[in-house]
């Protein structure tokens, strides 16, 4: 019996190794309008999925907490050659699953369809 059970959280486990959990930096590069031309920034950015439960009862109290990807940001400033307006955007030092924020993130429910897990 302990065999059976074995095998069947191994499979599970090999069956979900496509959605993984973690939340970290990633590479990414923003194009930015400025003095009429296009340049990318490169920077990072906090990327990845953070551990939640939903509860089995959905009311009007007591929702869980619910965490999202964030990170320590700070800000650097690009000039472009020949452009006087420099350009000034965040920066991902470190990144981690936190509790959400609701003054400048939206914490509710998701109501479409995931289908899979997003891969990064």
């Amino acid at each position: 019996m302990q065999f059976v059970v074995m095998a069947a959280m191994l499979a599970l486990a090999r069956a979900g190794q496509g959605a993984s959990f973690g939340c970290y930096p990633v590479n990414c590069s923003i194009p930015v309008d400025s003095c009429g031309s296009t340049e990318f920034i490169y920077t990072t950015i906090c990327a990845g999925q953070c551990y939640h439960e939903d509860p089995v009862y959905i009311g009007s109290h007591d929702w869980p907490e619910q965490k999202i990807c964030n990170g320590d940001w700070s800000y650097e400033v690009k000039h472009f050659k020949g452009c006087p307006v420099a350009v000034t955007y965040p920066v991902a030092r470190n990144c981690e699953c936190t509790a959400c924020n609701a003054g400048n993130t939206y914490c509710g429910r998701f109501s479409g369809d995931i289908p899979s897990c997003p891969s990064f």
